[in-house]
């Protein structure tokens, strides 16, 4: 069992601690705050925003009502602003991998402190941002030194000669996005259908015909090569077993995140797989602990964040009323909140 160190103990208790600080967990935020009660966030990730920050900042959203069109990056901006107005404490950089009820409350045991909670809501998306590793030589050696899983800045690519391996959307949206900006983009992908929207598809082999991309279907990354940072891929036709040679300054090894809940498993809660079974109140199997997201199961689930939106505010509002069943679940509408009045 893991050493915690108890003198960094908080002893202020607030009234919900939301695990998780993609759009679900913001959204949370924004609802305690509207109902006045203290909020904590705790996140693994540096910074906030989940996925929309860490794995997809430039790509575009478009089902997020009232919006048409927006950056997950800025997406994610504007929920923090949303989210924080109300003054909720943030901690970064920290996973909760203990939870325990104590006396009228829980305790969150992290790496670097023990947390006190009335309630909790846990959002954590999918789960711990595990990506799929490639296994081939040279991968775990310049891994971070010119091999990533995500794209921060796609400005870091410019001049740049890049590879991308993968077959679904993260995959095809970058090379869409990327292939004006780098000098020479490579795209290898093990088999010739892809996993991605058919709109995407389509434009993939429209750029590799006039020779903006040079798609590699049915080959696969045999040895990565580079002393300190990467400076040549070879790759193989898994038809004919026959290698190639290709001088890159970048792979981006797009292959997809595991799904994997992490310490959430040894919490006690009930499960359907790699998710937390919920009631139509957002509660779990222990009382007082919410939980919304992609990381949830009941019948209908779909992994909406509008419908995060939805589950946030119903955990919320039903915590709320856990904490005092004199308060109501449903708040009324904002536009009539004496709260938003000035506004």
């Amino acid at each position: 069992m893991p050493d915690f160190p108890v003198s960094q103990m908080q002893k202020d208790i607030h009234d919900i601690t939301i695990i998780g600080a993609g759009p679900t967990g913001l959204f949370g935020a924004f609802y305690a705050g509207l109902r006045g009660i203290s909020t904590r966030i705790i996140d693994s990730l540096p910074e906030l925003g989940g996925q929309l920050t860490a794995l997809y900042p430039e790509k575009y959203v478009f089902d997020v009502g009232g919006i048409p069109k927006i950056l997950a990056k800025d997406l994610a901006r504007d929920m923090v602003s949303q989210g924080l107005q109300f003054g909720a404490d943030v901690i970064l950089d920290e996973e909760v991998q203990e939870l325990e009820p104590g006396d009228g409350h829980f305790v969150l045991k992290c790496r670097g402190g023990t947390y006190a909670s009335r309630t909790v809501l846990v959002s954590g998306g999918k789960g711990a941002f595990e990506p799929r590793h490639l296994k081939c030589p040279g991968y775990e050696d310049l891994l971070g030194s010119g091999i990533y899983h995500a794209v921060k800045d796609p400005e870091d690519y410019r001049g740049k000669r890049v590879l991308i391996i993968g077959g679904g959307d993260s995959a095809l949206d970058w090379a869409l996005s990327l292939k004006d900006r780098t000098e020479q983009l490579t795209v290898v992908h093990r088999r010739d259908d892809f996993r991605a929207h058919e709109e995407s598809i389509r434009r993939l082999h429209a750029a590799d015909e006039v020779g903006e991309i040079d798609l590699r279907t049915f080959h696969e990354v045999r040895e990565i090569h580079g002393n300190g940072d990467v400076e040549g891929v070879t790759i193989f036709d898994n038809r004919t077993n026959e290698d190639f040679r290709i001088e890159v300054d970048v792979v981006l090894s797009l292959l997809g995140f595991k799904p994997d809940l992490g310490p959430i498993k040894s919490w006690g809660l009930d499960l359907d797989g790699n998710r937390i079974v919920v009631s139509q109140l957002m509660e779990t199997s222990i009382p007082g602990v919410y939980a919304a997201g992609d990381l949830v199961s009941y019948p209908g689930k779909l992994d909406l964040i509008a419908t995060g939106y939805s589950e946030a505010a119903i955990a919320v509002n039903n915590a709320v009323h856990l904490l005092n069943p004199d308060a109501r679940v449903n708040p009324g509408h904002s536009t009539n909140l004496a709260l938003f009045k000035d506004k």
